[in-house]
């Protein structure tokens, strides 16, 4: 199931120049560009209104994009513009335009029905446009999986000792014992998760010089269907970052994560690693970049793995655990999310396979 109604991140703004980008999202083909008279980013089906050639394999002209094939150009709006050889051109000549809007370094476009589509509704992330106090790098995967599951083991950190113990992961038993502070709603999740007087993992210790022991915490909130916000970090043990919210001068770093479906089985994950630790030496901000990917990498190949088995067995037979109760409650929001959607009639989307249903184990 795709939710429609709904901004996802399209591309990151670095990646459509002077020429069109070509992208799949909840299945649909979109050809993103930018106008040169404004820099203002469209986004159009991938498909010339004359014979369906892919728009994706033009070029941008003065009027907009031109296709490869016959030289038949489309405008923002997605309106056929010009036809050579022809001075009349048909009111159907047109293609489906889609609401987008460039913000905090993302491009984002809206799936559903044009005239629901609230830009106040797009995630703000600050952080991006502050180069200063949060250097960063842009990170992109293609991951062959369904968004979800990246969803899913981003909202449990359990795996962290196992999937990532040379890196950003630590000893398995730290983060199975952590605290967990969650705050849920009807639409929304978050949670704290507190690893008091542990050993700082690899990744940590490879960027600051901790004396010992420390206290480190993990903050996520989700923002539906599929973005989740990330600030974790650590402070030598014993100095109050838990009971006085005392943060500052150890280990911190922010992460947007941003899961976009292409297709049931595949997804784009989008991502930004912030330094909030040595902001001044671009050495510290490579470096983080360089342990985050990896570390996702690995996320990447877990979760790969998960769709294999998914698609070739199926998820008849799969339990719940204790350390399952956050995915749940996510599965559960974006069924809700779905449920409105075709309750509403906002969004008419093809037969697609449902939201499994969350578990009562976690209620």
């Amino acid at each position: 199931m795709f939710i429609l109604n709904t901004w996802y991140i399209a591309a990151w703004g670095s990646e459509i120049a002077d020429k069109p980008l070509g992208r799949r999202i909840c299945n649909e083909p979109i050809v993103f560009f930018r106008d040169q008279s404004t820099g203002k980013v469209a986004a159009l089906e991938d498909k010339c209104c004359h014979r369906a050639a892919p728009l994706s394999m033009g070029v941008v002209v003065e009027a907009g994009l031109q296709c490869g094939y016959h030289g038949v150009v489309h405008d923002c709006s997605g309106r056929c513009v010009h036809i050579p050889g022809q001075e009349k051109i048909p009111a159907r000549a047109k293609v489906r335009a889609y609401p987008v809007v460039e913000k905090n370094e993302f491009v984002w476009v809206w799936m559903g029905a044009p005239e629901l589509a609230d830009e106040s509704r797009i995630v703000d992330y600050p952080y991006n446009d502050d180069h200063a106090n949060w250097p960063h790098h842009k990170g992109f995967y293609h991951i062959k999986a369904n968004y979800m599951l990246m969803v899913d083991n981003l909202m449990d950190l359990t795996h962290l000792g196992y999937v990532h113990g040379s890196t950003i992961g630590g000893n398995p038993q730290t983060h199975v014992q952590a605290l967990m502070d969650v705050k849920k709603t009807d639409d929304s999740l978050s949670y704290v998760r507190w690893m008091l007087n542990s050993i700082p993992p690899p990744t940590y210790l490879a960027a600051v010089p901790f004396k010992g022991r420390v206290d480190r915490w993990q903050e996520f909130d989700f923002a539906p269907p599929s973005n989740v916000l990330q600030w974790s970090g650590a402070v030598d043990a014993g100095t109050g970052a838990r009971e006085h919210g005392n943060r500052t001068g150890g280990f911190s770093l922010r992460i947007f994560h941003g899961l976009t479906p292409e297709t049931e089985s595949t997804c784009f994950y989008f991502y930004a690693p912030a330094n909030g630790y040595r902001q001044d030496d671009p050495v510290a901000t490579k470096e983080l970049m360089e342990h985050i990917s990896h570390a996702f990498l690995e996320d990447k190949l877990i979760c790969e793995g998960q769709q294999q088995r998914i698609d070739e067995l199926g998820e008849k037979g799969l339990i719940d655990i204790v350390s399952d109760v956050t995915r749940v409650q996510l599965r559960r929001i974006i069924q809700r999310m779905g449920d409105r959607e075709r309750l509403q009639g906002e969004a008419a989307p093809a037969a697609r396979p449902a939201v499994p249903e969350a578990s009562a184990a976690a209620s």
